[in-house]
């Protein structure tokens, strides 16, 4: 479980323009910190035993730091995302990176936030819809990767990608979430499965805290959310906690910036 990823850097990384309520032209981040937190994302990956694989930014492609948003993979094949206009000038670069490294690529014919909006829990898939995902991709998701759908709908821009909401933090049945980010459907629907739900609250979710990376072992995630913190270690995780201040004014966090290879 996310034991190989795939990472760009932060190089490029700036705003130029809002797809998202945590983008504002007017407050670019600081390159050099922005750098720092991406190497210390990586370094945190390398400690915890995941291998990293590396592909550059491009200097047209400023958001190309959050790799998450290239594609599903799962196995030998990969749905590639279909982004938001500004974005369209990364897939390219992630097309070329997957053909080159032998996965079967397909290409969405619908709007697609790639593992933003699709995150694996074993033969399931929480697939999110609602702000960037045509709901019309979860059949091509089940047809394409093999996996069972289970539709889940942010309720407002704020959670843009379902990976700000939804965190699968170990295999089979550990799910932190945030209910206030989902209709009442789709916390029904979650609740219905019967899984060892963690409960986040608006504030720290807000604060990117569900965006995270975790094997099953350790989890790695933002610094400043300490209730999902103790949470997890609770249940017997180490976590790591690091700063993502300046890559979160893109809207990202940890998640965002790593795509994952391994999915069985």
């Amino acid at each position: 479980m996310n034991t190989t990823l795939l990472v760009s850097d932060a190089e490029h990384f700036r705003i130029d323009y809002e797809i998202n309520p945590y983008m504002h032209t007017e407050v670019q981040p600081d390159p050099r910190a922005a750098a720092a937190e991406h190497f210390a994302i990586v370094a945190a990956h390398l400690t915890a035993g995941r291998r990293v694989e590396y592909l550059q930014s491009a200097p047209e492609c400023p958001d190309m730091v959050f790799t998450a948003n290239a594609a599903l993979v799962r196995g030998g094949r990969a749905v590639l995302g279909f982004p938001p206009p500004e974005r369209k000038a990364e897939t390219p670069y992630f097309y070329d990176w997957l053909t080159g490294r032998g996965f079967d690529v397909i290409d969405a014919p619908y709007p697609f936030s790639g593992q933003g909006d699709a995150l694996a829990c074993g033969e399931l898939l929480f697939a999110g819809h609602g702000q960037r995902t045509d709901r019309r991709m979860h059949d091509v998701l089940a047809r394409e990767l093999g996996y069972k759908i289970v539709p889940l709908q942010t309720v407002s821009p704020r959670w843009y990608d379902l990976d700000l909401a939804v965190a699968v933090v170990a295999q089979p049945d550990v799910v932190a979430y945030c209910p206030a980010a989902l209709d009442r459907a789709s916390r029904d629907r979650l609740r219905d499965l019967k899984l060892d739900l963690i409960e986040v609250h608006r504030e720290e979710a807000a604060r990117l805290a569900l965006n995270l990376v975790s094997d099953g072992t350790t989890v790695t995630m933002t610094r400043g959310a300490p209730r999902l913190a103790a949470e997890l270690r609770a249940r017997g995780l180490k976590v790591v906690e690091l700063a993502t201040t300046e890559l979160a004014k893109g809207g990202g966090g940890v998640r965002c910036t790593a795509l994952t290879l391994d999915n069985p």
